[in-house]
C-alpha cells in the first residue's frame, strides 16, 4: 500500500481531538485495533465459544508477528507485556554462580529488575555507561568477558531515543558466544527489526506503543535452536502437547514457542494487535520508517531554529522517532501541560526534558504547530 495519508489518518480518530505525539507512552489503538477488540466482544456476547473464531485468528495474529520480525511463527508466543517476556529469559536461562550479564545504564526498568533478581543466584548485572546520550559500542565490547551469559539491551532508548546498532551487536555477541536479548517496544513498528540479520536470540515487545494496539498484550520471540534450552518459568495446560481434552497429566512440553504459555490468550488484545501489525504491514515499515525520519527531522530543525538543544542522537544509525528537548530557561512539565490545554498537543516530560514521539500518521503540520507552540529561548 502506498502511504495515502488521508487514508491513514481516517484510521487514527484521535487525531480529530488531538496533536497526538508520545507514542513513546501508550499510543492510540489505531481503529482496525479497536473493530477487532470489538468484534471479538461481540462475537462472545452472542455465541460464546460456540463460533471458535479467535483462537484460530491468534494462529494468524503469530504468522503476522513473526513476519513482522522475520521469524519463524513456531518461535512467535503472546504475552500479557515485554516484561513477561524478559521474565521467560530470566527465569529460563540455566545461569551458574558467577556468570554476568552485560546491559546498559539507559535501561528502562522492566529491563533492568528482573536481571537485578538473579543476583541471589550469583549472577552479576553489568551497566554499561552512557556519554552524551549514547552508549558507545566499544564499551558494550569492553564488558563482555569469559563469564557473560547474555547481553539485554533496548532497541531504542526510551528516554531520548538512542537506537543501538543491533547488526553490529548481534555479530558481536555472536563472535563472543553470548546470547542476545533485546526489548523491542520502542522499536517495533516503526523501525525494521530482522532476528536472522541481526542475530537476536530473544524478543518482548508490549503492543500499546509504536505498534497502536492496547495494553496488556505483547510478543515473545525465542530462536529455534534456543527453545528447548530455556525452561519455561510458568507452567500450564497450554504449554503442552496434549492439550487437556485427552484427561492425561504428563509434563510433555510444546516444542516450539508455545511451551512457554500457561493459560487462557488474551484472545481479545491479540485480534487487536494483529489488526494494527496487518495495517503496518500493509503500509511497509521501511514506509513508516522514512515518514518518522522525516517528522522527526523537521522536530529537531524547528526546535533548534527556536533555541531549544535536542538530546536525541540523530546519525543515521542512531535516530529514532522519539525527540528529548530541552530550554534552560522554561520548566517542562508546565510546558507539557500548558502544550495539552492550549492546544491540545500531547507530549512526554521526562527527566526534565520534553519528549516528542510522532508517527507516520502524523503531519508536518502538526509538526509545526508543535513547533510554533515551544517558546523561543
Amino acid at each position: 500500500m502506498s502511504l495515502n495519508l488521508e487514508e491513514i489518518r481516517e484510521k487514527f480518530p484521535i487525531t480529530r481531538n488531538y496533536n497526538f505525539m508520545n507514542h513513546a507512552a501508550v499510543a492510540p489503538m489505531s481503529r482496525p485495533a479497536a473493530e477487532a477488540m470489538c468484534g471479538y466482544a461481540t462475537e462472545l456476547s452472542g455465541a460464546a465459544y460456540l463460533q471458535g473464531t479467535y483462537y484460530r485468528a491468534a494462529e494468524r495474529v503469530r504468522l503476522l508477528a513473526a513476519r513482522l520480525i522475520h521469524a519463524d511463527p513456531a518461535e512467535i508466543t503472546f504475552t500479557k507485556n515485554t516484561s513477561e517476556g524478559v521474565n521467560y529469559v530470566a527465569g529460563g536461562v540455566q545461569w551458574v554462580t558467577g556468570d554476568n550479564i552485560v546491559s546498559t545504564s539507559m535501561e528502562f526498568p522492566a529491563n533492568v529488575y528482573p536481571w537485578l533478581a538473579l543476583q541471589p543466584r550469583g549472577v552479576t548485572l553489568r551497566s554499561v555507561a552512557e556519554e552524551e546520550g549514547r552508549v558507545p559500542f566499544d564499551r558494550i565490547a569492553a564488558a563482555i568477558d569469559r563469564r557473560t551469559r547474555l547481553v539485554t539491551i533496548s532497541a531504542v532508548q526510551w528516554s531520548n531515543g538512542f537506537r543501538v546498532d543491533l547488526v553490529r551487536l548481534g555479530e558481536l555477541c555472536r563472535e563472543k558466544g553470548v546470547l542476545l536479548f533485546v526489548d523491542a517496544i520502542q522499536s517495533l513498528g516503526v523501525h525494521p527489526i530482522d532476528v536472522r540479520a541481526m542475530n537476536i536470540d530473544f524478543l518482548a515487545a508490549g503492543a500499546h506503543k509504536w505498534l497502536c494496539g492496547p495494553e496488556g498484550v505483547g510478543v515473545f520471540y525465542c530462536k529455534r535452536e534456543l527453545i528447548g534450552h530455556i525452561r519455561p518459568t510458568e507452567i500450564g495446560y497450554m504449554g503442552m502437547k496434549h492439550g487437556y481434552e485427552s484427561g492425561e497429566i504428563r509434563m510433555d512440553p510444546h516444542d516450539d514457542a508455545r511451551r512457554f504459555d500457561s493459560g487462557s490468550y488474551n484472545l481479545a488484545g491479540i485480534c487487536a494487535l494483529g489488526a494494527s501489525i496487518q495495517m503496518l504491514l500493509d503500509v511497509g515499515i521501511d514506509q513508516v520508517q522514512v515518514r518518522v525520519k522525516q517528522l522527526t527531522d523537521q522536530l529537531v530543525e524547528g526546535a533548534r531554529s527556536r533555541g531549544w538543544v535536542v538530546h536525541s542522537p540523530r546519525t543515521a544509525s542512531e535516530w529514532s522517532g522519539i525527540v528529548s528537548l530541552s530550554c534552560d530557561r522554561h520548566e517542562v512539565d508546565a510546558l507539557r501541560k500548558h502544550l495539552r490545554s492550549e492546544y491540545r498537543i500531547i507530549v512526554a516530560n521526562r527527566f526534565g526534558r520534553l519528549r516528542a514521539s510522532p508517527h507516520f500518521y502524523n503531519t508536518p503540520e502538526e509538526v509545526q504547530q508543535l513547533v510554533d507552540a515551544l517558546p523561543a529561548r
